[in-house]
């Protein structure tokens, strides 16, 4: 008997499970994680599906109809144009500020900062598609601000996502230049600061204001209304400071 009833416990428990589907940005990909472990604790009956890519393949998704209920972007442009075409339910709150950090997989003297850049040895750079990337549009305008942008752009190899960017600095370039948040997971704890990693100069670009908004597409739905709820407490903006976000 006690057999059946958990059974019978389980088999009610999987029926009332609600899945929500949510878009969130690349650099988001190692926090949302843990962000869902903690939400999961608070609604065990609500499965968070995640779908990861630059926000402006996103945002272009969401405008072709597909099925996301909330989204992450990693700047504000993004969800304020969605916001302005009656996508979404409610102007952006931002959710997080995201930085950058130079990462090389060998050991580097970080103290030329920039500079460093121009450095004969350094062939390829690799940087997000400042098109489609928020990180990638922040990074040129911090090259540019330098005044170095005209000097390497022939090295700079674009990722069309800020993950892409961080897998070819790992695989395929001298340097990289990817979101301080994707530094802070498991993956990456053999590289060290100050040795392989360092953020970029905070006087070279304006840290990235990230912005999330319930889209058309959760209106009828409490779980995603829950999960909006949750991104904004304080155990959420813990989570976001512990991957290298500010938060106020």
């Amino acid at each position: 008997m006690k057999r059946i009833f958990l059974s019978l416990l389980l088999l009610f428990s999987f029926s009332n499970a609600n899945t929500i589907t949510i878009a969130v940005a690349a650099n988001v990909s190692y926090a949302i994680e843990d962000l869902k472990k903690e939400f999961h604790l608070l609604h065990p009956n609500i499965t968070v599906r995640v779908i990861l890519g630059s926000s402006g393949k996103l945002t272009a998704q969401i405008k072709n109809g597909a099925p996301y209920g909330i989204f992450l972007s990693a700047n504000m442009k993004y969800p304020y144009a969605l916001f302005r075409d009656k996508l979404a339910l409610s102007k952006p709150i931002i959710y997080a500020k995201g930085t950058l950090s130079y990462l090389s997989t060998k050991e580097r003297d970080f103290s030329q900062g920039i500079q460093l850049l121009q450095q004969i040895d350094i062939h390829r750079i690799a940087i997000a598609n400042p098109k489609t990337a928020p990180y990638g549009l922040a990074t040129v305008i911090a090259l540019k601000n330098a005044k170095i942008y005209d000097a390497i752009h022939l090295k700079l190899v674009y990722g069309e996502s800020i993950s892409q960017t961080l897998s070819y600095t790992m695989r395929a370039t001298d340097i990289g230049i990817v979101a301080t948040s994707l530094l802070y997971s498991k993956q990456m704890r053999q590289f060290k600061k100050g040795k392989n990693w360092i953020q970029l100069e905070a006087k070279l670009y304006t840290p990235i204001e990230q912005g999330v908004v319930l889209l058309k597409y959760s209106k009828s739905s409490e779980d995603y209304k829950a999960f909006y709820r949750f991104l904004l407490t304080k155990k959420a903006k813990e989570i976001f400071k512990a991957y290298g976000y500010l938060t106020s």
